[in-house]
């Protein structure tokens, strides 16, 4: 009995470190990318598999002493990753005080063949945001949510059946409604600017590019170079920036924190939480992959992950206050001398697999 239980330990912790280690390469294919997502399961499966092995006093052979000194480095590794997000690390989003010009949004993949619309007409309705985003969205979506959308009179409405429509509505003026389709036909993303209570216009990005997965995409190549594609657009921006969208990729992936440092946006997350939002349905699979990103030009008022609308995802919801006298109080990403390097290197290799395909 112990033997079979020491096999299935190591089995286990054999593939912890495994998990742990594939990502460090630089390999794009979606087999060796997806153990980018489950940083914080793996923590906890290589802490577990470690102090089962303690207990159980296997620890004279070569495999033993190999899997005793490579759980504590996968655990520790996975919790550096993990740290930013947590309540532990300095917020990189300072909390607002005092009074300045608000701008609401909330973002919410509805999974396209889910009929639930009440749910989602209904969180909507409670939250009121200024601006509502949705993913997944088709022609029936449209029809089906319009006593939620019909008071927003500025909207950017793309119906697809493919399960990357998208629907942008906003309360606020919209000007330079633009739909690109950057790496994909099929695949748009959204750049427009929503105009302030105060008067001052904001530049708006919304992204959906393709997850790496068997039926959707064999590598991360242009998940990756729509991403910062999107983040070099808005790099010299003059306005303020909000990107949002579900990324399919989680906050503290390579390909995330390029993003970040190719935009100069802040993640008002850090600090704060993981705010998981996929997946719904799995309460042991959960990361980040929803984001809500911004220029220096904001603090935060509230984030909250919202309830389930019966989608595979769950809202979230973000109140930012527009504070420009406060700006360069909060640090920025950096990039670094190599980060243009790879920036650009990124964006190619997306392109010549568009060309591929």
């Amino acid at each position: 009995m112990k033997k079979a239980a020491v096999t299935l330990v190591q089995a286990i912790a054999s593939f912890s470190i495994l998990a742990t280690a594939l990502p460090l390469l630089t390999f794009e294919a979606w087999y060796v990318r997806v153990f980018d997502y489950p940083r914080l399961q793996l923590l906890f499966i290589a802490l577990v598999t470690f102090l089962l092995y303690l207990w159980l006093g296997t620890r004279h052979r070569k495999r033993d002493k190999l899997l005793l000194v490579g759980l504590p480095i996968a655990v520790i590794y996975q919790a550096i990753n993990i740290y930013p997000y947590t309540f532990f690390a300095q917020e990189q989003v300072k909390q607002a005080s005092g009074q300045g010009t608000e701008l609401s949004i909330m973002v919410s993949n509805v999974f396209m063949k889910n009929e639930a619309y009440g749910k989602l007409i209904a969180l909507t309705q409670d939250r009121n945001p200024d601006v509502l985003l949705l993913l997944e969205t088709d022609s029936v979506w449209q029809k089906a949510i319009e006593p939620a959308t019909q008071k927003y009179p500025y909207r950017i409405e793309i119906p697809l059946s493919n399960t990357y429509g998208m629907h942008l509505y906003s309360k606020l003026p919209l000007r330079q409604k633009k739909v690109n389709y950057l790496l994909d036909k099929d695949i748009p993303s959204i750049k427009t600017y929503v105009k302030l209570r105060n008067g001052i216009w904001v530049e708006l990005h919304a992204v959906h590019p393709k997850p790496p997965a068997p039926a959707e995409s064999a590598n991360t190549k242009k998940r990756d170079a729509e991403i910062v594609m999107v983040g070099k657009d808005v790099a010299d921006s003059e306005y303020p920036v909000v990107v949002a969208g579900d990324f399919n990729d989680v906050a503290w992936s390579r390909s995330t924190e390029l993003f970040q440092e190719v935009s100069g946006l802040l993640d008002p997350r850090i600090g704060r939480g993981l705010y998981n939002t996929f997946n719904a349905n799995y309460l042991l699979l959960r990361w980040p992959l929803d984001h809500v990103f911004h220029s220096d030009h904001f603090k935060l008022i509230h984030l909250e992950r919202l309830h389930d609308i019966e989608s595979d995802h769950f809202p979230i919801y973000i109140k930012l206050s527009f504070a420009p006298e406060n700006k360069y109080e909060q640090q920025e990403p950096k990039a670094d001398e190599d980060t243009a390097k790879e920036a650009a290197e990124t964006i190619q290799e997306g392109k010549e697999e568009a060309q591929e395909d």
